[in-house]
């Protein structure tokens, strides 16, 4: 391990000396035999060990994506509020649980569905979850008309057997489906299709969209737990795992 970090030490001295020699300030810093030979010295290094430049490239990797983490993080506490409020009425598991978990979903979306019986099972088992669902309709118009339907259940209070039963329907997600799922949770149809004009409706998903923006959301599902960002579905372990850690801190 100490060769190992040596060797990337020295490697990225010999990449930062070859940067500068090819640069306009080389030129009064040294000589052209200096220069000449400086290149010499850093093309040779890295012929003979050319595993150096794929450890150097990982080190470089790995510093990019721990100050992008870095910065989302904080973006995700700058926007907690936003995150977490949800005036809309889109909760599901206990209103006034001790930690919130956020996601953003569309109703079409297979890795979604995947991951909702691990979800649903960790909220029920916990006891002391509350989940924000961020209606996030990206994948196409029936996407959209499963959104404005679940928003127009919150009005008949609703919202989570609704939702619930839309992402356990199987197969394609066609209006009349989401009409017949809406019916057999008992959801008035003429209210609800009356409600779903609403212009409210239409600024609780763009609000959304506005926010995933800024998170970088550019899939579903997102996921927010605590300060974590974690982009795709994940396992029941994992989930429970994040949590865990969200409470600690």
């Amino acid at each position: 391990m100490i060769r190992s970090a040596v060797s990337i030490a020295f490697a990225a001295a010999l990449l930062a000396a070859g940067a500068a020699v090819a640069g306009e300030d080389a030129k009064s810093a040294f000589t052209p035999a200096q220069r000449e030979e400086m290149k010499k010295l850093v093309h040779d290094y890295l012929v003979q060990n050319p595993d150096v430049i794929t450890e150097v490239v990982k080190v470089l990797q790995d510093r990019d994506e721990k100050a992008q983490a870095d910065k989302q993080k904080a973006l995700i506490a700058s926007k907690s509020k936003e995150l977490q409020a949800s005036p809309e009425g889109t909760v599901i598991g206990n209103p006034k649980g001790n930690i919130t978990l956020v996601e953003f979903f569309d109703y079409n979306c297979g890795y979604c569905k995947s991951l909702f019986p691990s979800l649903l099972e960790t909220v029920k088992a916990d006891g002391n979850i509350r989940v924000v669902m961020k209606e996030f309709p990206i994948l196409g118009p029936s996407s959209v008309v499963a959104s404005k339907a679940a928003l127009a259940a919150v009005k008949q209070n609703k919202y989570s057997e609704f939702h619930i039963a839309l992402m356990g329907h199987k197969g394609a997600l066609t209006e009349d489906a989401i009409m017949k799922t809406a019916k057999d949770v008992g959801l008035d149809i003429a209210r609800l299709e009356k409600d779903m004009k609403s212009d409210d409706i239409q600024k609780v998903i763009q609000r959304n969209e506005d926010l995933g923006k800024e998170l970088q959301v550019n899939g579903t599902p997102a996921l927010v737990i605590g300060t974590t960002f974690v982009p795709g579905a994940i396992s029941k372990d994992e989930l429970k795992k994040l949590i865990t850690e969200a409470r600690k801190s």
